[in-house]
């Protein structure tokens, strides 16, 4: 079980953005810039690319609605999206709130408060449709 398994299951807490039956987005606890939210099918895949296109795509489509919402939400240029999918085994998206390149590099990140952390969880939220 992957520690997004879990965070799914809510044996871990997390700072939830949104959920349905098939997807899970949640704050990144360690974020490139506030907002930075992950993506993630609820059925276990180590490697995007090895998702069957069905779920792909819908994750896509989840996605996309999730970026929406933190560019309203978060002042920001625009949102990025990366995946990398090496610290965990559990496909995955990053979608990142970007103003300049060093916010896409994971080499700089920003710490937040757990008040900071609900705020802007509640913020992405509210411009969820």
């Amino acid at each position: 079980m992957s520690i997004f398994s879990k965070i799914i299951a809510g044996e871990i807490p997390s700072y939830k953005v949104a959920e349905n039956e098939e997807y899970f987005a949640f704050l990144d606890i360690n974020p490139n810039t506030k907002g930075h939210t992950l993506v993630v099918p609820k059925k276990v895949v180590d490697k995007i690319f090895d998702l069957d296109e069905d779920t792909y795509g819908k994750l896509m489509q989840f996605s996309r609605k999730i970026a929406i919402a933190i560019e309203k939400a978060i002042p920001c240029k625009r949102v990025g999206m990366t995946v990398v999918g090496l610290e965990v085994p559990h496909a995955h998206v990053h979608l990142i709130p970007l103003n300049e390149m060093k916010d896409a590099t994971f080499q700089h990140k920003v710490s937040l408060s757990k008040e900071e952390f609900e705020e802007v969880a509640a913020k992405i939220r509210q411009e969820l449709h």
